[in-house]
C-alpha cells in the first residue's frame, strides 16, 4: 500500500469500537439511574470506561501513525486486542516517534477527562479513574522506555505490535 492512499480502518473494527462506546454509555446511564444502589453496575461502568480509555490510547497511536504517513496493517479479527500493527520495517524513526506520542497524548486526554467528568464519589468514577491511572502506569513502564530508546538513536522495535499482521 503506498503512502499516498489513505489506510482505512476496517469496518469490523469501527463497529466493534462504536458498540463498546455505546455499551459504556449505557452502563453510565444505568449507573446514573441505579448506580448508588448497585455495586455491579458501578464497577461495570468504571471498567468499560477504562477499556474505552485504552481504545482512545490505541486510536491516538493510529491517528498519529496515519498523519505521519506510516504504513500500518490491521488485524483480521475484531477480537484482536491490538487496533493495528505499526510496520517497523517499512516506517522510519520519525513516524515511530509520532505514533508513540499520539498514544501518549490520547492517554493524557482520556485520563484527564475521566478525572474531570467521572463522579469520584461513585464506585463507577473511582473504578474508572483507578483503572485508567493503572493503564497510564503500564504505558509508562512498557511503552515509554521503547520510545526513549528510539529517540536516543536505538533501533525501532520488532515485536508483535511492530510488524505486519500475518
Amino acid at each position: 500500500m503506498s503512502n499516498s492512499r489513505p489506510q482505512r480502518i476496517p469496518a469490523y473494527l469501527v463497529v466493534r469500537d462504536v458498540l463498546l462506546v455505546a455499551l459504556t454509555a449505557a452502563a453510565w446511564w444505568l449507573d446514573a439511574r441505579f448506580g448508588r444502589a448497585s455495586l455491579p453496575v458501578g464497577v461495570l461502568a468504571g471498567v468499560l470506561t477504562a477499556v474505552t480509555g485504552f481504545l482512545a490510547h490505541e486510536y491516538g497511536h493510529l491517528a498519529a501513525s496515519l498523519a505521519s504517513g506510516a504504513q500500518v496493517t490491521y488485524p483480521r479479527s475484531a477480537l484482536s486486542t491490538l487496533l493495528f500493527h505499526f510496520d517497523s520495517a517499512r516506517n522510519d524513526r520519525r513516524q515511530f516517534l509520532w505514533m508513540s506520542l499520539g498514544g501518549y497524548a490520547a492517554t493524557a486526554l482520556a485520563v484527564g477527562l475521566i478525572a474531570v467528568l467521572a463522579p469520584l464519589e461513585a464506585t463507577s468514577g473511582r473504578t474508572a479513574l483507578l483503572l485508567a491511572a493503572g493503564g497510564m502506569v503500564v504505558t509508562f513502564v512498557l511503552e515509554v522506555p521503547i520510545t526513549v530508546g528510539v529517540l536516543r538513536g536505538g533501533p525501532l522495535p520488532l515485536g508483535v505490535a511492530y510488524r505486519p499482521h500475518e
